[in-house]
């Protein structure tokens, strides 16, 4: 088997030089195919303390139905119907009665852990889709991670950490409980009386112990986490193979472009300030350009507005000395042509060079 057939988790990121943070894209994509940061104690906490809390809000409730059916299978255990179908259909009806609130419950606790950790709804295939190249792993590395690393030394000291508070609390609540214990066996005849006495035990063990899984889900997510960013790691290469992908995609592209016309809309004063000139119509329209030969060969639109923002727009023009060249049909067609922060097309070429010509003389004359 080689080296590149084995799943890359199994491996410490440096180990294979894997030494940047995961890029945005690279996250979105793992999320696609529904991986992400997951610890199963959360569910399995969410689950148990739910179910716990559901059968404290039912005891009564449970205790009742389960006494009725108690009672009605031993009035007719000496009749000989007790396994009649009748019987059986009783038994099925009790039994969904009591246990579909307790399953209900739990798959929505269940639902929601996965949610909570997802942040929010998320459904891919991908991780139930057969991967042939895990069929023959590569044992020493397999257990170098599960055993001989980080995680597997903090699953280890996890697991018997929750053995042996388990262990302790259940020996507190019995020894403290201990005289009820003992009176329940002179309660002759009592059944109901004992099986309370009993429940009631057991259900403080069972709050304590959801209570302790809920806490220490908390460090063994964020484990989870940190090992899973770690996975996503990249190489100095992969980071410039991906920026390469970024720049040829039509979509990324079109999101800079979008992220940068929002950046340019959100600081018109900045860019209104270090424009050249504002051309305007002068009412209605303000269009304001920058030319930087290092960067472009041609101005390019820094700033533009209709209305209020277009009156906006010429009065920072005014307080920074940007002058303002009124133009109808030109500032109109750049409004309604150039998107914010693009180059000005060839089809304005001429109009655009006269005005800097003019703005040329302009200074001239003023020096």
């Amino acid at each position: 088997m080689s080296f590149e057939d084995i799943d890359l988790q199994w491996f410490a990121a440096e180990d294979e030089g894997r030494t940047e943070e995961a890029s945005d894209l690279r996250l979105e994509k793992a999320r696609k195919e529904g991986r992400v940061a997951k610890s199963q104690e959360v569910n399995g906490a969410f689950v148990f303390l739910f179910s716990v809390l559901t059968l404290l809000l039912l005891g009564k409730w449970l205790l009742r139905n389960f006494e009725e059916i108690l009672i009605f299978f031993f009035s007719r255990s000496a009749q000989g119907s007790a396994v009649s179908g009748t019987s059986a259909a009783v038994f099925f009806d009790y039994f969904l009665k009591m246990v579909l609130p307790v399953a209900i419950v739990a798959l929505v606790a269940g639902v929601a852990g996965n949610m909570i950790q997802n942040r929010g709804w998320m459904f891919s295939l991908k991780p139930i889709t057969p991967d042939f190249k895990k069929i023959l792993p590569h044992f020493g590395e397999y257990f170098k991670k599960t055993i001989f690393s980080r995680q597997g030394a903090f699953n280890i000291v996890k697991s018997l950490a929750k053995v042996a508070i388990l262990i302790g609390a259940a020996f507190i609540i019995i020894r403290s409980n201990m005289g009820e214990l003992l009176f329940i066996i002179h309660q002759n005849g009592n059944i109901l009386g004992a099986f309370g006495k009993i429940a009631s035990i057991a259900f403080k063990l069972l709050f304590f112990a959801a209570i302790f899984f809920l806490v220490i889900s908390i460090p063994d997510y964020f484990m989870q986490r940190s090992t899973f960013l770690d996975s996503l790691k990249m190489t100095k290469k992969d980071v410039k193979e991906e920026f390469k992908e970024m720049e040829g995609d039509p979509e990324v592209k079109g999101r800079i472009k979008q992220a940068q016309r929002q950046l340019l809309a959100s600081n018109i004063p900045r860019a209104v300030a270090e424009s050249d000139v504002v051309i305007t119509n002068p009412t209605h329209f303000a269009v304001a350009l920058k030319y930087d030969a290092a960067a472009s060969d041609a101005p390019m639109v820094n700033a533009k507005g209709e209305d209020f923002m277009a009156q906006r727009i010429k009065e920072i023009a005014r307080e920074n000395d940007v002058p303002i060249v009124e133009n109808r049909p030109l500032a109109r067609g750049l409004y309604a042509d150039v998107e914010l922060g693009a180059i000005i097309p060839d089809n304005y070429f001429t109009a655009i060079s006269i005005v800097y010509s003019h703005l040329e003389k302009f200074k001239k004359n003023a020096s």
